[in-house]
C-alpha cells in the first residue's frame, strides 16, 4: 500500500517517459545556458528550483500547474518578488518567509501559481553575493532563459513521446443516455468540499463524463443480462 501510485493514471512506463525526459531536457538547458556570461557575474548556469520545475513538467504534464505560463511566469514573478523583499526587509529570516509567502499571492492573482516559485523567491533572499548584486536582472537570467528553454525542449519530448504538452483539455464524451449531473453540479460540489485540487476545471468535467459513460454502459449490460430468460 505504502508503495502504490500517489497519482490516478500513474503508470511505469509513464514514469519512465517522464524520467528520461526531465534527463534530457535538464542537461540540454544546461548546453544551452552554457554560453551566457553567468560564471563570470558568478551566477549559476542553472537555478535550483528548475528541478521541481522539471518534475511537474514531465511527471503531471496535464497539472495546471505544469503549463509554460506558470513555470515561466511563476519563477520569474517569484524571482522579481524575492529580490523585492530583499531589498526592502533587512532581517533575512523575515524576507524569508515574506517572500515566499508573497511570492504565492503575486502568482495566484497572475494565474501562474508554480510551486517552484516559492524556491525561486526563496532563492532571491538567501542566495549568493553574485544572485544579490545581480538584482531584478536575476530574474532573467538565468532564471527566465532556464525557464524557458526548460518549457521549449519540454514541448518538443513530450509531442515526439505523444503526450500533449501544453495540456489541452480533452472533450467530454456523450453518454449514452440523459447526464444525471450539469457543470454547475461540479462547481457546487467542489464549494462543498472547500479544498484545491491539481487538475484543471475542464479535466475533472471530462472525466466525469468518462466516468458516467461507462457507468451507463455497464448498467444497460447488466439490465440486459438480467432481462435474458
Amino acid at each position: 500500500m505504502i508503495f502504490r501510485p500517489l497519482l490516478a493514471g500513474a503508470t511505469l512506463s509513464e514514469r519512465l517517459v517522464a524520467s528520461v525526459g526531465a534527463m534530457i531536457a535538464i542537461a540540454l538547458t544546461i548546453v544551452v545556458c552554457a554560453g551566457l556570461p553567468l560564471a563570470m557575474a558568478d551566477l549559476p548556469i542553472i537555478v535550483a528550483p528548475l528541478g521541481a520545475s522539471a518534475v511537474l513538467v514531465f511527471a503531471v504534464p496535464a497539472s495546471p500547474l505544469a503549463q509554460p505560463w506558470p513555470v515561466v511566469g511563476g519563477n520569474v514573478i517569484s524571482t522579481l518578488v524575492g529580490v523585492a523583499v530583499f531589498n526592502t526587509v533587512s532581517d533575512t529570516t523575515i524576507a524569508a518567509g515574506v517572500a515566499v509567502g508573497a511570492a504565492i499571492l503575486v502568482m495566484s492573482l497572475c494565474r501562474c501559481l508554480h510551486p517552484p516559485g516559492g524556491a525561486a523567491a526563496l532563492t532571491a533572499v538567501i542566495g549568493s553575493q553574485g544572485i544579490h548584486a545581480a538584482g531584478y536582472a536575476f530574474a532573467f537570467a538565468p532564471v527566465g532563459i532556464n525557464s524557458i528553454a526548460l518549457v521549449s525542449i519540454a514541448m518538443f519530448v513530450h509531442r515526439a513521446t505523444a503526450r500533449n504538452y501544453p495540456h489541452e483539455p480533452v472533450v467530454a464524451p456523450a453518454a449514452p443516455g440523459p447526464s444525471r449531473f450539469d457543470p454547475s453540479d461540479l462547481d457546487a460540489a467542489l464549494a462543498d468540499m472547500h479544498e484545491s485540487f491539481d487538475i484543471a476545471r475542464d479535466d475533472l468535467d471530462a472525466l466525469l463524463a468518462h466516468a458516467e459513460r461507462h457507468a451507463m454502459i455497464r448498467s444497460a449490460g447488466r439490465a440486459a443480462a438480467d432481462r435474458r430468460p
